[in-house]
């Protein structure tokens, strides 16, 4: 990808005044700011009119930038080297000493970390002299943006500037790994838990529904459309939208597919800009196929749940 240095130089100039921008990244894009100013990560909420009680991940160029923030690990020196940069969050201890906003953590001694993988956000982040606070650049509860026009529709021009990336290769967020004491999926994503586990050697716990918000992705409406979602159906009703999870031979107008094979990788990256779509096309619902509850498949029914709590 050809990277356009008088963009990444404006975007600089508007992160280091504590203003809010719009990146890419290979999951998702994000609303972008400085995680060491109060002041910007305030922004970033306002912006998205997202609950306080919801953290923020922060993104860093590589490891050698976290050292004064977070305690390292032998678990995230295995993964990071193994995966970073790429679509794993690590949660892991923050240091006393950080500056990292308590805005940001939501006054936790914990911080959810990222290395994105996009080349144009690490060609940023090299630049800066601080992390980003960076969730997806969506309103809250809302679908999440995989394209600088699905930022521009949500954000208007109430964003100072979104940083042209075009489609994430991946369209879908990071998985999220706890990792201060026995390894703990909190959110399902980009990332299939099988490959970390080979990594680790052990089997690894899923909590992604907690009792209590510990990290982004687990609030229970989340990445919906704005219209209900039925699951696992077969027999769609009247001005209802039917996502597919591949091609059929016979298609009709209201048919959405996600693949054209059944792919699940591509099936996630399509998820969201389909979700798009359909509400565009004004349809009153959608009715979701049964999506195989594997790999990535997982990932796909965990948004597609939290979607139909509309």
């Amino acid at each position: 990808m050809r990277i356009n240095l008088a963009n990444i130089k404006k975007a600089k100039k508007l992160l280091n005044k504590s203003e809010c921008v719009a990146i890419p990244t290979e999951t998702v894009y994000g609303l972008a700011a400085n995680a060491y100013s109060d002041r910007a990560c305030k922004k970033i909420f306002k912006l998205k009119k997202r609950p306080k009680n919801n953290p923020l991940i922060v993104h860093y160029y590589n490891y050698k930038k976290l050292r004064k923030d977070c305690n390292f690990n032998a678990n995230f020196l295995k993964l990071y080297k193994r995966f970073c940069p790429g679509p794993i969050t690590f949660i892991l201890d923050l240091k006393k000493s950080s500056k990292i906003s308590k805005i940001t953590t939501n006054k936790k001694n914990t911080l959810a970390v990222r290395f994105p993988k996009h080349p144009i956000a690490r060609n940023l982040l090299k630049e800066l002299k601080f992390p980003l606070a960076a969730p997806s650049a969506n309103l809250s509860s809302k679908v999440s943006a995989v394209s600088s026009s699905d930022v521009k529709e949500d954000f208007g021009k109430r964003i100072k500037y979104v940083l042209e990336g075009g489609k994430p290769s991946i369209g879908i967020e990071s998985t999220i790994i706890d990792l201060r004491n026995k390894p703990k999926i909190l959110r399902l994503g980009g990332l299939d838990i099988s490959i970390i586990q080979r990594e680790l050697k052990k089997k690894i716990i899923v909590n992604n529904n907690p009792s209590k918000i510990s990290v982004p992705g687990q609030l229970k409406l989340h990445y919906s459309p704005g219209i209900p979602i039925r699951l696992n159906v077969r027999k769609i009703k009247d001005e209802e939208a039917y996502l597919l999870i591949k091609k059929k031979k016979k298609i009709k107008p209201n048919y959405y597919f996600l693949s054209k094979k059944g792919d699940l990788r591509e099936a996630a990256k399509n998820l969201y800009s389909t979700l798009r779509k359909i509400k565009k096309s004004k349809y009153k619902s959608i009715g979701v196929i049964k999506i195989p509850n594997t790999g990535l498949g997982k990932t796909i029914n965990d948004r597609l749940i939290r979607a139909s709590k509309f």
